[in-house]
């Protein structure tokens, strides 16, 4: 396995000081935003696309300092009611698809998307419940006359340009469990998987090591987030798992985004680690730093330091004792 670090964190930098940051920690690799929720901080796609010098620049730079790029990430709505936005998401997303073939990027992260409830809907439905009926009814339209026709198309483009997709199971969106993942898959075809995060399984009541095992054996998981979350009972008593106050209300909410081993125990996270690699999951483990607790600096580095303590890197050897 390797180290790196999904880059929006160092989005006030320059390319060249974010990629200074990774390499003092000795990191392997940088999963790099294109556009959308993660901006272009450090990628602007249409001067790479129409340019193969430039491309070339900007793969010596990262090799400079012993980086690769695990993943360009796309995180947007490709779905949404409002046209203009879904044609905004959606062009970034092929054009992300491009970008990853022609520099031999092999994942593209983003999120599954989510549309209005039917045709005539001006803002998004997120249905997670059968009853009232017309929740089942959303539901029937979103993923059969949206969703799935969407990620077909993008699954014919990805195999066309040897790309997978890593969508990230994040709650309001269509697909955000084991379940929904595997469902989009069956429908739209094997190119598309998961990036996995255990923090949003978290707080949707999942176990990541159950969700390893599940998405693992259908060789779905592309790409994996390192976050954690912390989860206040106390605070789930009162306000629910669906907990709708700002990010910033650390004190009341629900649950909280932590640095790794803030939220759970690194026998936790160890366990999720030994769950990746049974599974065959042997590519990156990608920091994402979204912890209200910690500066940038402190919680990057707490993540660093708790994930080379368990990181398994070289292949198990034959089985000596037996």
């Amino acid at each position: 396995m390797k180290l790196g670090v999904f880059t929006p964190l160092f989005n006030q930098l320059s390319f060249d000081d974010m990629l200074e940051e990774v390499a003092k920690r000795e990191l392997q690799t940088v999963e790099i935003g294109t556009g959308g929720f993660p901006g272009n901080a450090h990628c602007d796609i249409d001067a790479l696309l129409a340019s193969s010098q430039k491309r070339t620049e900007y793969l010596h730079r990262l090799a400079d300092k012993n980086l690769t790029i695990s993943a360009f990430s796309a995180h947007n709505n490709p779905l949404s009611p409002d046209p203009k936005e879904a044609k905004i998401a959606d062009e970034l997303l092929q054009k992300t698809i491009r970008l990853a073939s022609l520099m031999n990027v092999p994942v593209v992260n983003g999120f599954s998307g989510i549309s209005g409830g039917n045709a005539t809907d001006t803002s998004v439905n997120w249905p997670v419940l059968p009853w009232p009926t017309e929740y089942g009814d959303n539901y029937h339209y979103q993923w059969e006359e949206k969703l799935i026709p969407y990620w077909k198309m993008i699954n014919e483009q990805c195999e066309q340009a040897g790309v997978k997709i890593g969508i990230e199971l994040h709650g309001g969106f269509l697909a955000h469990t084991p379940y929904t993942m595997l469902k989009l898959r069956d429908a739209a075809g094997k190119n598309i998987g998961c990036n996995l995060d255990p923090s949003h399984l978290w707080w949707q009541g999942i176990d990541p090591v159950g969700a390893i095992k599940i998405l693992g054996k259908e060789q779905a998981i592309h790409h994996f987030h390192a976050k954690d979350t912390y989860l206040d009972q106390d605070n789930i008593n009162m306000y629910g798992l669906t907990d709708m106050q700002p990010y910033d209300q650390v004190q009341t909410r629900a649950w909280t985004f932590r640095s790794v081993g803030c939220g759970h125990s690194m026998t936790e996270w160890s366990n999720i680690i030994s769950a990746l690699r049974l599974y065959e999951y042997d590519y990156v483990l990608s920091i994402e730093h979204e912890d209200p607790l910690m500066s940038i600096s402190e919680g990057f580095d707490r993540a660093v330091t708790n994930l080379k303590s368990i990181m398994i890197q070289e292949q198990p050897t034959d089985l000596w004792w037996a």
